[in-house]
């Protein structure tokens, strides 16, 4: 029987794409593709990516004291609150209450110790010409010069009638003090011995149990830590503005246009005003507090105080 012709035809046509597709083909098998980057390549796709020959190790992770250099360590049994001024001259209470002050070399400069025993719940050294010594025990405001000198002592009981919960220094040295039987943040005069400023802090507490540990005035803006329920931020007179969502925390301390706190077992900065938040872990547990100035960070222990360069400190 004959093939019909348009038969033959087609047939002839199907081998001839068939033998034109190998020979394209061919030439191209074994060769890797080269322009367009492997996965996590920087390399524009019009570029060639050389194609990888061996497993990529992984990276290995980061140590936890990545960033930190140990400089110096201070023996010194704290259990209290600490602060820096701007020059970065550390203050620190031991375990007698006493204020011990520190160089930045870890030399003792001078030491106060109170005629009377009593618990330091804040201690405010940024003002730089007056440190400020808060005893929740005994409601006193205790003022000191630069090489703790006293030059003021305040009973509040004898001016306001709640319980002060937290205070600070403003700028013009006036007082920020938190009255925590009133629920507001009052601003005390020193001259007048008078609140000159109150804010009324009810309808921003609500039904909530706050916990406030920590309060300073920096760029113009007054920071009261709730350990509950985040930083509540407040103008120079006392009018609230918003809140910062950071929970946990009994201090806050401030460089540059950064706050930085500690948390997660890490040290956190939180810029200001682009609101974003970079963390660096920290290079050993049971710290108490982080304090951090242009030049050193200092790790707070329960039986030492560790001083480190940070790579990651803002300038």
């Amino acid at each position: 029987m004959m093939a019909k012709p348009w038969l033959c035809d087609t047939s002839n046509k199907l081998i001839s794409c068939l033998l034109t597709a190998i020979v394209l083909v061919l030439p191209l098998l074994g060769v890797g593709q080269t322009t367009v980057p492997t996965a996590g390549s920087v390399a524009p796709p019009s570029k060639p990516v050389p194609v990888p020959t061996t497993t990529a190790v992984p990276t290995p992770i980061a140590s936890a004291a990545e960033g930190w250099a140990l400089v110096r360590t201070i023996k010194l049994a704290t259990t209290g609150v600490a602060s820096l001024d701007r020059r970065g001259t550390l203050y620190v209470v031991d375990r007698q209450n006493n204020i011990v002050q520190l160089g930045a070399e870890g030399q003792v400069l001078n030491t106060y110790s109170p005629a009377l025993p009593g618990h330091i719940a804040q201690l405010e050294a940024w003002n730089t010409t007056k440190i400020l010594a808060f005893y929740d025990d005994r409601q006193q405001l205790l003022l000191l010069n630069r090489f703790l000198a006293p030059l003021t002592q305040i009973r509040t009981a004898d001016f306001l009638d709640g319980t002060i919960r937290a205070a600070t220094i403003a700028p013009d040295e006036r007082l920020w003090l938190f009255d925590e039987s009133n629920i507001a943040l009052e601003q005390f005069d020193l001259n007048q011995q008078r609140p000159i400023i109150t804010t009324p802090m009810d309808l921003l507490v609500g039904r909530s149990k706050p916990d406030f540990r920590f309060l300073r005035q920096y760029q113009n803006n007054v920071y009261l830590v709730d350990r509950v329920g985040g930083i509540l931020v407040f103008d120079n007179l006392g009018n609230y503005r918003k809140k910062l969502p950071f929970t946990g925390l009994s201090y806050v301390g401030f460089l540059g246009d950064e706050l930085y706190y500690v948390a997660d077992n890490a040290l956190h900065f939180f810029h200001l005003y682009n609101f974003t938040d970079r963390a660096l872990p920290l290079p050993t547990t049971d710290v108490q507090q982080v304090l951090v100035s242009e030049q050193y960070a200092y790790v707070l222990l329960p039986k030492e105080i560790r001083v480190y360069t940070l790579a990651g400190a803002p300038k």
